[in-house]
């Protein structure tokens, strides 16, 4: 399918290359805009607290395109791509992602959730770390890396699953201020989910058409492959989820944004990388690098993440979005002096 975008993208002229850009990132604002309307009216209609919401139900669809790409690198045989697409964009949806939110607007908190949600996320990606290392050869692990097997990723599969079947459990004794309870009877239930998924398939249908487009524009305007990979590959597959997360932090609902950062950490631990190690019999290679760089980045800024959460007030403010964003700057900086 990637292949053939890039086929079809290359054979436009100018004209139509950027008509095609100019559309995609309008249907990705109005696809947000749905998606964060219809989530809101879900969270009043079932009296479930906003970020629950974003971070189960928003997650899984904006996840979607992490998991395809992992899925299918593994299938191809290029199973460490899919090993580094989960663990940046753990990095790239808590460092980048959620310092921007924090920068339009302070994201408020319910603390007891966020908490609870929080440290399944940490906790998650201390498993992935966990997961790949040689047990039996610690004293190699700088040398020569180690491995998520195959049977490690239908745990994780069984572990989201039991994540899953938890959250709707909690949610069951989630409360909302009585603002916020005051659902649109008007709406039908399942016309609102239709048009959540509509919302979800439209920011990750515009997403997955726009980066071939941009960058084959880019590469038109001659700007170097290695500038391109840096950019627009880099967070590629994490743009649902900052798109989502800065159209929830303008509009007001920064509890979704929080959410949907949160449930994507958990879901591309648990749920990109453990469908890709199942698919691949001899599973997901982690080579020194991850151990050396990418495993302490992930955990360095998930740990601060919940050191911010700890410090916090009642809401996450602009100075830790900057501190969040300088960390994601200075880990995709140092990843290329490696």
């Amino acid at each position: 399918m990637e292949q053939w975008l890039e086929h079809m993208v290359a054979q436009l002229h100018w004209a139509p290359l950027f008509l095609l850009i100019a559309i995609m990132l309008y249907l990705l604002g109005k696809g947000a805009d749905v998606l964060i309307d219809e989530a809101v009216t879900l969270s009043n209609r079932w009296g479930i607290p906003k970020v629950l919401i974003g971070a189960t139900i928003v997650s899984l669809g904006t996840t979607t395109p992490e998991a395809a790409v992992s899925v299918l690198a593994a299938v191809q045989g290029v199973a460490e791509l899919a090993l580094g697409n989960a663990v940046g964009s753990i990095i790239c949806d808590t460092g980048l992602i959620l310092g921007l939110a924090a920068l339009i607007a302070p994201l408020p908190l319910d603390r007891a959730i966020v908490n609870r949600q929080g440290w399944i996320q940490l906790g998650a990606g201390v498993l992935l770390v966990a997961a790949c290392l040689p047990v039996g050869s610690l004293s190699t692990l700088f040398a020569s890396g180690g491995r998520l097997p195959q049977w490690m990723g239908f745990i994780f599969l069984v572990l989201l699953a039991i994540y899953l079947w938890l959250s709707v459990m909690w949610a069951r004794f989630g409360s909302v201020s009585e603002e916020d309870a005051e659902a649109d009877d008007d709406a039908n239930t399942l016309i609102v989910l239709l048009k959540l998924v509509g919302g979800v398939i439209v920011v990750v249908g515009a997403s997955t058409i726009l980066i071939p487009a941009v960058r084959e524009a880019a590469l038109r305007f001659h700007i170097p492959p290695g500038v391109i990979a840096a950019t627009l590959v880099a967070f590629g597959t994490s743009l649902p989820e900052l798109v989502t997360a800065v159209t929830a932090a303008r509009r007001g609902h920064g509890e979704l944004a929080i959410g949907n950062v949160i449930g994507a950490d958990i879901l591309n631990a648990l749920f990109v990388a453990g469908a890709a190690a199942v698919v691949t019999p001899a599973g997901l290679p982690a080579s020194p690098f991850f151990f050396k760089f990418l495993f302490p980045a992930m955990l360095m800024i998930l740990i601060v993440f919940r050191i911010g959460i700890f410090m916090s007030g009642p809401s996450l403010k602009r100075p830790f979005g900057i501190v969040l964003l300088a960390i994601y700057v200075a880990i995709t900086a140092l990843s290329y002096t490696q």
